[in-house]
């Protein structure tokens, strides 16, 4: 019987170990919300979103550019290096061996994946934040690319695009980390000053220093159905102030009905949504037959006007462009107690006009 453990027992143990091999880890995936096993071609396909639930899961940088950009081509944009833990932080480990095992399972440098190419044949620079990467914290690499992005959106003269996916600043860089907040802010000016649209999606989730600078001020808000979008998160309030939190409370569809996002679009329909809102602001094709496109309202528009929604709204209107009413944002919300001058005047003014004889 020698001849059946010593040749027909290896063949068999290593037939079976070769197909436990080939089977991924990652074959099934279950939904966060209803715990339904998905099978994870099918989710990959449709968008990682959940089909029966709708629950949109989390996507890396690489998935993300390449449904964005025609035919999921895309440039990466290069950035300078910064020094690496210039602190020479230590917790439970180094921060170096983080940054390590960080870029072996995301195969990113950092956090933030910069792109370049055509959204519907327009051109593009998209940032995009990884949170598999230390949970897509903002470090000065980070912030060196978001930069970097934004520089080279004002040198192309294209729409710049932000996938926002973070826990906040990095803690293991200290105030180099809290730095990248006024010099993000400071190259989202440059943006404004050249006239260019800068919009952002807020997805799941966005939350700390990313939301108290660059995330917020974008030109449009756009934000992925349920994601967690704050500074502090639900359960750190809680305890805070020891009481009870709405329902959905800091999610996207609450921050919808309080006015802090301009609209919640579908992951399907995100794409589609985002060119429309490009070309929109870049005065593009669907603005072609505008009777008069360089002057609206009464002001100048030149090659697109990022903050001013009445010239969005007219401009659409002229053209017979279909436009959600969530796609434009609410024109109060960028000229706040902004209102007719004549409703303003004050009635006996008005009625002395009104009895005032005319001529001299």
């Amino acid at each position: 019987m020698n001849w059946i453990n010593n040749v027909v027992r290896p063949k068999i143990s290593g037939l079976l170990s070769t197909a436990k091999r080939e089977v991924p880890d990652n074959l099934w995936v279950k939904c966060p919300e209803t715990g339904e096993m998905v099978f994870y071609k099918d989710l990959e396909a449709n968008q990682f979103v959940v089909p029966g639930s709708n629950y949109h899961m989390r996507m890396d940088s690489q998935q993300r550019l390449r449904h964005l950009f025609d035919g999921g081509d895309y440039r990466t944009v290069a950035i300078p290096a910064v020094q690496q833990d210039p602190l020479k932080f230590r917790d439970g480990r180094k921060y170096t061996d983080r940054l390590k095992d960080a870029k072996a399972t995301t195969k990113l440098e950092d956090a933030v994946l910069v792109g370049e190419g055509q959204l519907d044949g327009q051109p593009v620079v998209s940032a995009v934040q990884d949170f598999r990467f230390m949970a897509g914290s903002l470090g000065m690499a980070a912030g060196e690319a978001l930069i970097t992005g934004m520089l080279r959106a004002v040198e192309l003269k294209t729409p710049f695009i932000l996938f926002a996916a973070s826990g906040g600043a990095r803690m293991q860089e200290g105030i180099l980390s809290l730095m990248q907040m006024p010099r993000t802010t400071i190259a989202v000016q440059r943006l404004k000053d050249a006239r260019l649209p800068y919009i952002v999606v807020l997805t799941d989730p966005t939350t700390g220093g990313v939301t108290a600078s660059y995330a917020m001020l974008g030109d449009i808000h756009i934000a992925e159905p349920g994601a967690l979008i704050c500074f502090a998160g639900p359960r750190v309030i809680q305890q805070t102030i020891r009481e009870q939190l709405p329902d959905g409370f800091q999610r996207a569809e609450y921050l919808l009905s309080h006015g802090m996002v301009d609209m919640v679009v579908h992951r399907h329909q995100l794409r589609e949504t985002l060119s429309r809102v490009c070309k929109l602001l870049m005065g593009g094709t669907q603005l072609a037959k505008a009777k008069d496109t360089h002057k609206m309202n009464g002001k100048p528009y030149m090659n697109g006007s990022p903050v001013d929604s009445k010239v969005v709204e007219t401009a659409a209107r002229e053209s017979g462009a279909v436009v959600e009413p969530e796609a434009v944002p609410n024109s109060q919300r960028f000229e706040p107690g902004k209102s007719d001058k004549k409703r303003d005047e004050p009635a006996s003014s008005q009625q002395t006009a009104k009895d005032a004889p005319h001529g001299a």
